[in-house]
């Protein structure tokens, strides 16, 4: 037995949006969740509230402590953001953050009897994330299915990722043919109190050369 709801994962940034349009565009009663997880700015969180009342769907964010535990640029401010190119895994990755979200995530699809949560992992133009891999994702997919009371009364869970295998430039092209207003997203790991992008970290340089690849106006809003 499946139904059309679906929790959608919602950072606030170009991916995830994409993702909730792709959502809607399949006929998904969509429900957006965002976290406040002490994350360096709050301009993320802002983003996902426009993004959602834009796409007219629930949204609810939830509040955690991840600062507490600190280990990542985005959660220690004593760690700085790179701002050039780096090898391996970055220290804006935050410590089994994908994991924490789609448990809460997992629990709120029971609450909602919803049969999908779609999330905006990208394993091709990424920062090298190993939670965005989709090895990770199959396994959280069988782990749900083994530790919920839906999964274990056949009520089978799909974690959807339609772009994990998409280019930064197909993404944004993908999501003007379903109406993403870019303008209202923020991507930016260091972006200031009125979310204007610093256009010098990893996510800001991934983020501007899909757009110039795609061949569009870049509507991303620069600090000074």
């Amino acid at each position: 037995m499946s139904n059309n709801r679906a929790v959608v994962l919602l950072s606030g940034g170009l991916d995830s949006a994409t993702v909730l349009a792709m959502a809607k565009d399949r006929g998904f009663e969509c429900h957006a969740l965002s976290f406040d997880y002490g994350q360096r700015h709050l301009a993320e969180i802002e983003a996902s509230d426009r993004i959602a009342e834009a796409f007219g769907v629930s949204h609810k964010t939830l509040k955690l402590d991840l600062r507490s535990i600190g280990g990542s640029a985005l959660t220690d401010e004593h760690i700085a953001v790179p701002e050039t190119p780096t090898e391996g895994i970055p220290v804006t990755y935050v410590p089994a953050r994908n994991t924490v979200f789609l448990s809460l995530a997992l629990g709120y699809a029971e609450v909602l009897d919803a049969d999908h949560i779609f999330i905006g992992v990208n394993a091709v133009d990424y920062s090298g994330y190993p939670d965005c891999r989709p090895a990770f994702i199959d396994a959280f997919e069988r782990m749900a299915n083994l530790a919920t009371k839906a999964g274990v009364e056949g009520h089978r869970l799909t974690i959807e990722t339609p772009i994990i295998s998409l280019s930064k430039a197909q993404i944004i092209a993908e999501g003007l043919k379903l109406g993403v207003d870019y303008s209202l997203t923020v991507s930016c790991y260091q972006a200031d109190a009125q979310g204007r992008a610093c256009g010098r970290c990893d996510s800001c340089r991934l983020r501007r050369e899909g757009f110039m690849a795609a061949g569009v106006a870049d509507p991303t809003r620069y600090q000074a």
